[in-house]
């Protein structure tokens, strides 16, 4: 198993060192048309690599076994695997648009350059992958050991779904995003360059001789410290789908690989799909009650998925046809 987990990483290694050095070398401005093609390529990766974790997991590569909800090992079960990795995948896909949406706000906030976007994502995205396996691993662990975290897991993902279903307020936009007190605290702790000093789309600066970081590099820990804030939402979602780490790491690096180009392509259309809010409020409800009634009911999988679709795919509909309705009107 081994062997697989060193494979992986190192395809992760070369895939970000493809996107940076090669792809996305010179800093310029994303176009909508090089979102969207990225967007695609990387959701055709994600979900591709099901077909691997089906192989690994019907030929028990490496010793691979599925978790049943009893909580015993089942070999030979690669449709099972697959449709786990999947419902985690989607289940990432669908919670990130939540984070794509502040890290707009924090660009906002630090008025930061569209063509220097990509490369604070590039380094958000390696960071939140090292965070998240730590997490994850972590999670899976705690999960092994502690069956009575199923319960405190599930009642906090209940209240976060229902707390979604609440109306907005006319200045969330700016609770949502990290607060002035904050960066101001962050300014203090961290030796941060002037604004005045122009980074050149660099994360640290040289200052008289002196170096420090930029404003740049701290829009990039503020979009860390967002994303780890987010993580207490999603891992445990995940978790609850697919207990197995390696199915969940997998899933949960695809999706956030792919978060980049997701970004541009919805950072000035976030607010044309407003219901999908409702849709993550229904997901994590869902997901909440399943792990809070792990003992006394079972739910397969494909449930799961199939709730997570339908919401999205709902959401998504209902969204086009009022911005159509209103484009009509106007």
């Amino acid at each position: 198993m081994t062997l697989f987990w060193v494979g992986f990483l190192v395809l992760v290694v070369i895939l970000l060192a493809l996107d940076l050095g090669v792809f996305h070398r010179n800093p310029h401005e994303v176009t909508i048309k090089e979102a969207t093609g990225w967007t695609i390529v990387w959701i055709t990766m994600g979900l591709a690599f099901s077909g691997f974790v089906y192989l690994m997991f019907e030929n028990g590569w490496g010793g691979a076994m599925v978790q049943g909800d009893d909580g015993r090992m089942i070999p030979n079960a690669g449709g099972e695997a697959a449709a786990k990795y999947v419902t985690a995948y989607l289940l990432e896909k669908s919670l990130s648009v939540d984070n794509i949406f502040v890290i707009a706000l924090v660009f906002k906030q630090f008025k930061v350059a569209p063509m220097h976007r990509h490369r604070v994502l590039f380094w958000g995205v390696l960071g939140a992958i090292i965070m998240r396996g730590i997490m994850l691993i972590g999670g899976v662990m705690l999960l092994r050991k502690f069956d009575w975290l199923f319960y405190v897991f599930g009642a906090y993902l209940i209240y976060t779904g229902l707390k979604l279903f609440a109306p907005e307020k006319e200045d969330d936009d700016d609770e949502e995003g990290p607060s002035d007190g904050f960066i101001g605290k962050l300014r203090k702790f961290l030796n941060v360059a002037p604004d005045s000093v122009d980074h050149q789309g660099k994360l640290l600066v040289k200052v008289d001789g002196k170096t420090m970081i930029s404003v740049l590099g701290l829009c990039l820990v503020v979009v860390e410290w967002m994303d780890i804030v987010f993580a207490l939402d999603s891992i445990p979602a995940v978790l609850a789908v697919a207990p197995e780490p390696f199915i969940v790491f997998t899933s949960n690096i695809f999706a956030i690989l792919g978060l980049r180009s997701l970004f541009f392509v919805l950072e000035k259309a976030i607010h044309k799909f407003a219901e999908l809010k409702y849709a993550l409020a229904i997901i994590l409800t869902f997901i909440g009650v399943k792990l809070v009634g792990h003992g006394y009911f079972k739910l397969p999988n494909w449930v799961s998925l199939t709730v997570i679709v339908v919401c999205l795919a709902v959401a998504i509909g209902i969204s086009l046809l009022r911005q159509k309705a209103r484009a009509s009107e106007a």
